[in-house]
């Protein structure tokens, strides 16, 4: 039996295992080889790994803490998780394995606007974070098309790397204090929706509105709608909160969920997805998970 058995293999399941591993605990970590970044060509903002492929970052995470002879990586799907009466059995695809805690760490699925032309951007000039590509877009025609009603705040943020226009998609109008902002910000409004997004894509040379306008932008942000990219929490029996862009896990500061046992770390248990908020969150749960076991073992 592990110690500890963490599902999934970014850059918040990786960081918990890192912490479990230096602390001579037994961790398996699964990884699905599917993270939510695999379609971007590079991470920003993240210190001492900017501008480098996510998958580059991953590929050294996994060398560093296979050195760790406590800790082991393998690959495939994590299809079911349950209580049992000393830990809990993980069902792999090639059979079960067990631990004593969980760290869930399998992040959240993106569902896009449906848009012709826009998920065949997504990640290069369809994005979702300006602070994570803003500055590569810096001084282009930028849009916002709105998908809830946060876009306006993200809209708000958008100027400082170029100028921006906001497409309501005739239904996420500003509020007045929003349209406020937007005139001191220099933000123009466009109510018709957008339609088709053109170029050669990956490449972004303009977007169609419905009444056959064509509006130059070198690049869009959007926020896609999100939700858990596996059903394990919800089996398990987490609490989930609901989010700006869909629900997520409700956890404590060290990452615990509702479900004694259970950690869960990165964009699945938080509404702010950001690489290095996820691997700072993946440490908490890493170390919440072994002083639990500590605790226990001191009973």
């Amino acid at each position: 039996m592990y110690d500890a058995i963490v599902i999934g293999g970014s850059f918040a399941g990786l960081s918990a295992a890192l912490q479990l591993a230096r602390a001579r605990q037994h961790v398996l970590v699964i990884d699905a080889g599917s993270p939510r970044n695999r379609f971007a060509d590079e991470a920003h903002g993240f210190l001492g790994q900017d501008g480098r492929a996510p998958a580059a970052i991953m590929r050294d995470a996994r060398c560093q803490l296979e050195r760790y002879p406590t800790a082991e990586i393998v690959s495939g799907e994590a299809v079911d998780a349950a209580a049992t009466g000393d830990g809990f059995t993980v069902a792999l695809s090639g059979g079960e394995r067990h631990a004593r805690r969980l760290i869930l760490a399998t992040g959240v699925s993106d569902q896009l606007p449906a848009i012709p032309g826009l998920s065949e951007r997504w990640g290069a000039t369809v994005l979702h974070c300006p602070y994570c590509h803003g500055y590569e877009m810096r001084d282009l025609a930028l849009g916002v098309i709105a998908a809830h009603p946060m876009s306006a705040h993200q809209a708000v943020l958008i100027p400082d790397w170029g100028p921006t226009t906001y497409f309501t998609q005739a239904q996420f109008e500003p509020e007045p204090a929003e349209l406020h902002a937007f005139v001191a910000r220099g933000i123009t409004v466009e109510r018709t929706p957008v339609v088709e997004l053109l170029g050669d894509a990956p490449a972004l040379d303009g977007v169609r509105l419905a009444d056959g306008r064509v509006v130059a932008v070198a690049a869009v942000f959007t926020a896609p709608r999100t939700s858990p990219s596996t059903p394990l929490a919800a089996r398990l029996g987490c609490k989930l909160e609901d989010g700006p862009t869909g629900p997520f896990v409700k956890v404590d500061q060290w990452g615990a969920t509702s479900v004694p046992g259970v950690w869960a770390a990165g964009d699945l248990a938080t509404p702010m997805h950001n690489a290095t908020l996820a691997s700072a969150a993946g440490v908490l749960a890493g170390i919440g998970a072994h002083q639990a076991g500590v605790r226990a073992a001191a009973a």
